[in-house]
């Protein structure tokens, strides 16, 4: 089931609960009320005629006249016989006074009326008197009795009669109005609920219609067009819209992605297999020449297999493979570094200033690629007879890890790229082909991973420093 037809049935049933609560008090105000009335007004009626029966001398006496209300006026001896009528009609029903006195027969509206409250105060017994409800193959007739009293006697009885048929029929018709009404108010309702959750989805079909021709078309430039109001389902497209985005910068980055691994694979493999193909087709090569290419076919081999183990790495961390992290003391991998520093340099000098003891959570292995790395480029872009300068401190809650070099240096607008895959500025392709551009993205991923920051000074033909903050241990 849609959600269209779910909220129609929804607004619709609530509609429907409301109208047929309301119509049910509407209709039970106006049947109690009408009836009431009829009591009351053969209350005043018979009151009457008791009070001017008993005035008289000797013997009650009605006073005929008949009531534009159709009331029928009946005097009734004190043993239940009657004497006088104020209309001689053998359609009007027979009254026993005494037994109505003795069990009155309640109220005349439906039982729908008693969930409205009593209007007159009237109730099967008002006063002296009592109601009863007669029927005849006609209609039904309301009765009201009440004693005609002198000083603490009884001497007869006065009774009101009228009859219900046009009240019923009125009643009855009222009745049909409403349920003509409620079901036309429901239709209406439905209708209404049907046209509003269509004008309320409309957006949200907009959303799918985007959303299915973004997925056949593959074209994630498209964008969903955004609402004036910027209610719920504007924040929903606006939401949309920013995942988008996110989704066609991701797709740029991995196809960018691809195809520079793509390149930077082909480059290797081809001047192996074209070393190959020289070995193959000159089977008379000299040793010294043999020697040459097979070097060259090793070079390119440890060049493959970093590129690969740097993919490897890269996509782990895409993946969100986390480091296993413990206390390690930064000092010992600073020194290490530094060791193997001084076998990789090419006429470059290297100095340890300052340094300082420090413990830091970390990957002890990770730790140590991490600043290979930044040492690495310092020595292949400083020149010989340059200098590069390793250092360790303290710094408030931070281990502050520096690497500075004399080198070429990185030009300012060229700084926030240098951390993106296979991103190298022209002067570092001239000066290390071989590289892949992938260490400073593992570097970043490295510190990431350990809570820290690392960030780049530089200056053209002045030298890069590398400043590298990691969060002190807090162990104890």
């Amino acid at each position: 089931m849609s959600i269209r037809t779910r909220l129609t049935l929804c607004y619709g049933g609530l509609f429907a609960l409301i109208l047929l609560l309301v119509s049910l008090f509407s209709y039970a105000i106006h049947d109690r009320s009408q009836y009431d009335d009829l009591d009351r007004t053969l209350v005043v009626s018979a009151g009457h005629a008791a009070a001017e029966a008993a005035a008289f001398a000797g013997e009650p006496h009605l006073v005929e006249g008949k009531s534009s209300l159709e009331i029928v006026l009946r005097l009734y001896a004190s043993n239940g016989s009657r004497l006088e009528s104020s209309l001689d009609d053998e359609a009007t029903p027979a009254v026993d006074p005494l037994t109505v006195l003795h069990h009155p027969a309640g109220s005349a509206y439906d039982p729908i009326a008693y969930l409205s409250p009593s209007l007159s105060g009237l109730s099967s017994a008002s006063g002296n008197g009592a109601f009863g409800l007669l029927s005849t193959p006609e209609q039904r007739w309301r009765v009201y009795v009440v004693p005609i009293l002198k000083g603490s006697t009884t001497i007869g009885y006065i009774a009101a009669l009228t009859p219900l048929g046009r009240l019923d029929a009125s009643i009855g018709t009222f009745r049909l109005i409403l349920l003509i009404l409620d079901s036309g108010g429901l239709a209406l309702a439905l209708a209404g609920s049907w046209l509003v959750a269509a004008r309320a989805l409309r957006p949200v079909a907009r959303l799918n219609e985007t959303a299915q021709s973004i997925a056949l078309s593959r074209d994630l430039s498209r964008r969903v067009e955004t609402p004036t109001s910027f209610d719920e389902l504007g924040r929903l497209a606006a939401t949309f819209n920013a995942m988008l985005s996110s989704l066609e910068t991701a797709s740029q980055t991995q196809q960018r992605f691809v195809s520079d691994a793509s390149h930077e694979l082909r480059a290797p493999l081809t001047a192996i297999q074209g070393n190959i193909d020289l070995l193959r087709h000159i089977p008379t090569m000299s040793e010294v020449d043999r020697e040459d290419v097979l070097h060259e076919m090793e070079r390119e081999a440890g060049r493959l297999s970093r590129l690969v183990a740097d993919l490897l790495m890269l996509a782990r961390a895409d993946a969100g493979v986390s480091l296993k992290l413990c206390p390690v003391d930064l000092d010992p991998i600073i020194l290490d570094v530094f060791r193997e520093a001084r076998h990789l340099a090419h006429g470059q000098t290297l100095a340890l200033e300052p340094f300082e003891p420090a413990k830091v959570e970390g990957n002890e292995d990770r730790l140590k690629q991490l600043i290979l790395i930044f040492v690495d480029n310092a020595l292949k872009y400083t020149p010989s007879g340059g200098q590069v300068t390793l250092g360790l401190r303290r710094d408030g809650i931070d281990a502050e890890v520096s690497i500075r070099d004399t080198g070429i240096g990185v030009a300012p607008e060229e700084i926030p790229l240098v951390f993106e895959r296979f991103y190298r500025v022209d002067t570092a392709r001239s000066r290390d082909p071989g590289g892949t551009g992938l260490g400073l993205p593992i570097a970043r991923w490295i510190v990431e991973q350990h809570e820290g920051s690392v960030r780049l000074e530089s200056e053209l033909e002045r030298g890069t420093t590398a400043i590298i903050r990691l969060p002190l241990c807090r162990c104890f």
